[in-house]
């Protein structure tokens, strides 16, 4: 079970306490809140008052009173139908209305917080239990906010009228009916921190099911093509076997809870009867009163008992709340200690100034005093075997994370003195893995510049070399082509990433293995397109393809988190030292027949 939920275990505050966070959700809706329990109360009163009149009917004709002497009550319970009718429909509607807009609230808050935390937090935790968190566990939170607040207030208030109305009648009935009373609302904490358990694993199961369903479905094509889907199904069973153990050792206490509540209010009503028939055999109560006593001692259990069932999923609630709590709570990797950006014009200078970095402060560093410079208009590779480094440089400029020493500068001023969205308008960044949303494709090209014109977007996607195969398609740009751009090959998706950042034009391009989908054809028309689209942009490049890396002006080659050296493919070869062996033991340089499109 994840990290998060092992916490959550460890806690031991009450479930008040819990809940306390999705109580401050509601203060804005205060007078919603009030209107609903005033709603509530009036239900609960009106029933009451209906079910006292029509067993004081009962009595009274038992009794033999005169026709004449029911008219008032008749009337009564006529005046009391419209707002038996009216008050639980309005109950019901304000208590969902602000359900519904806490939770739309909610979920805004759950995905401001996710992109927040982007990427760090992400990559530490499952998508799909991720996926649990932001849809699972706020829809968890409906049960709170739709039917205890309101109900749990007026459980504390109908049973006082009642009580008092028997104690009008004799003393003796509220005093026998007062600890079953008690008693039912303890219920819920016998087993307080047994239901507290039983609640945060049943979530944490659930959100590693939903995990491995996602898994499963993205990983589709690798489970078939290495034949291995009945280990899947196995994984994915033994996570169901899990879950509905949990479940069941949840049912199985909830019914216990639900078993005792009947015996308590069973008890007690019996209390009651028997009291008031001793009462008026004594001649101490008058007959006709009698039945008015056990219906009212039955319907002061009504309201206790509905708040006790939804007690009994509280701790499910209180731990759907933790896990959303702890992610809204979640400090973020990177913030603003900026609100302005820097005056004046930044030069596209990009400056890494003994930077070190490390993803964890057990770990070691990644990058050791790194020191490089790409100035305006100049295209710089990095290179170097895998774990060098490359995609974390191109992380910290993009201020994903931030530097642990050293600094990072555009233009001579600090990235940490750029508001983190006016940075962003400063780079544009072409990924190795590129995400494509389930839109048509004119919208994937657009996500940098949302307002651009139709023309705006053919153009990039031209430069791009990317409109010939879009044209080509039965909608054009108005294809969806399903989730991740599942319907287009590798190298289709990679023109359309490029095509996006062409069109956000930025003046400081990064491109990490932006051409490593692609073949040698098409990475040759493709080069010549970004020779003409990095012109008048500071490009970093990431690249192991040889015939990439010849076309940057300079290579900085990385090895172990350090800048072994600097210069260009010809005289880093003369050099002989990192990046010579780089080349040769990756088998860079191909024949002619390759095309000089070797990988590294």
């Amino acid at each position: 079970m994840s990290g998060t939920i092992g916490a959550l275990k460890d806690r031991r505050e009450s479930l008040a306490h819990r809940l306390r966070p999705l109580v401050a959700l509601a203060r804005p809706y205060r007078w919603l809140t009030v209107a609903t329990i005033a709603s509530g109360m009036t239900h609960q009163l009106t029933k009451l008052a209906v079910a006292a009149t029509g067993a004081w009917l009962v009595g009274q004709a038992v009794t033999g009173a005169a026709a004449s002497d029911l008219t008032g009550a008749l009337a009564l319970l006529a005046a009391l139908m419209a707002p038996l009718v009216a008050a639980p429909w309005l109950e019901s509607y304000l208590a969902h209305l602000i359900a519904f807009r806490l939770l739309a609230g909610l979920r805004g808050r759950v995905y401001a917080a996710l992109e927040r935390l982007a990427p760090g937090y992400l990559l530490e935790r499952r998508s799909g239990d991720l996926g649990a968190t932001a849809i699972a566990d706020v829809e968890q939170t409906e049960i709170f906010f739709a039917h205890t607040l309101s109900p749990l207030v007026v459980a504390c208030t109908v049973p006082v009228a009642a009580l008092a109305a028997l104690t009008w009648f004799h003393p003796a009935l509220a005093f026998v009916l007062m600890p079953s009373l008690a008693v039912l609302a303890t219920i819920p904490s016998w087993l307080r921190e047994r239901a507290a358990e039983q609640g945060d694993e049943v979530r944490g199961r659930l959100g590693e099911v939903n995990a491995e369903v996602v898994d499963t479905i993205q990983g589709m094509r690798e489970v078939l093509s290495f034949g291995a889907a009945a280990r899947q199904r196995a994984r994915l069973a033994e996570r169901e076997r899990l879950l509905l153990r949990a479940s069941v050792a949840h049912g199985r206490r909830s019914s216990l809870e639900a078993s005792a509540t009947d015996a308590v209010s069973i008890a007690g009503l019996l209390a009651v009867l028997v009291t008031a028939a001793i009462l008026v055999v004594g001649g101490r109560l008058d007959p006709a009163l009698y039945p008015v006593a056990v219906i009212l001692a039955a319907t002061t259990f009504s309201p206790v008992i509905a708040v006790t069932d939804v007690a009994r999923d509280l701790n499910l609630v209180a731990t759907a709340a933790d896990r959303v709590q702890a992610l809204l709570s979640q400090p973020a990797p990177v913030t603003d200690r900026a609100a302005v950006a820097p005056s004046g014009p930044v030069a596209p200078v990009v400056s890494f100034d003994a930077v070190r970095f490390r993803y964890a402060p057990a770990l070691p560093d990644v990058l050791d005093a790194v020191t490089f410079t790409v100035r305006e208009g100049e295209t710089v590779a990095l290179v170097g075997h895998s774990g060098a480094g490359k995609s974390t440089c191109a992380h910290l400029l993009l201020r994903l994370w931030d530097v642990t020493g050293g600094q990072i500068t555009i233009g001579g001023h600090d990235l940490r003195d750029f508001p983190q969205e006016e940075l962003r308008r400063l780079l544009t960044f072409v990924p190795q893995d590129v995400y494509l949303f389930n839109v048509p494709l004119r919208d994937n090209i657009r996500l940098g510049r949302h307002d651009a014109t139709d023309a705006e977007v053919e153009a990039a996607a031209r430069t791009a070399q990317a409109h010939d195969f879009i044209s080509g398609l039965p909608d054009g740009y108005d294809t969806v082509t399903g989730e991740f751009g599942a319907q287009l090959s590798g190298g289709q998706r990679q023109r359309i990433a490029i095509a996006r950042a062409l069109l956000k034009d930025a003046p400081i391009l990064i491109m990490d293995e932006a051409v490593s989908n692609l073949d040698a054809t098409s990475e040759k028309e493709l080069a010549k397109a970004m020779e003409r689209a990095r012109k008048g942009r500071t490009t970093l490049v990431i690249a192991h393809r040889l015939s990439t890396i010849r076309a940057a002006d300079r290579i900085v080659a990385l090895d172990h988190g350090r800048v072994a050296e600097t210069g260009t493919h010809r005289a880093l070869l003369a050099a002989g030292g990192v990046y010579t062996r780089l080349v040769r033991t990756q088998a860079l340089e191909r024949t002619a027949g390759d095309g000089g499109s070797g990988t590294c």
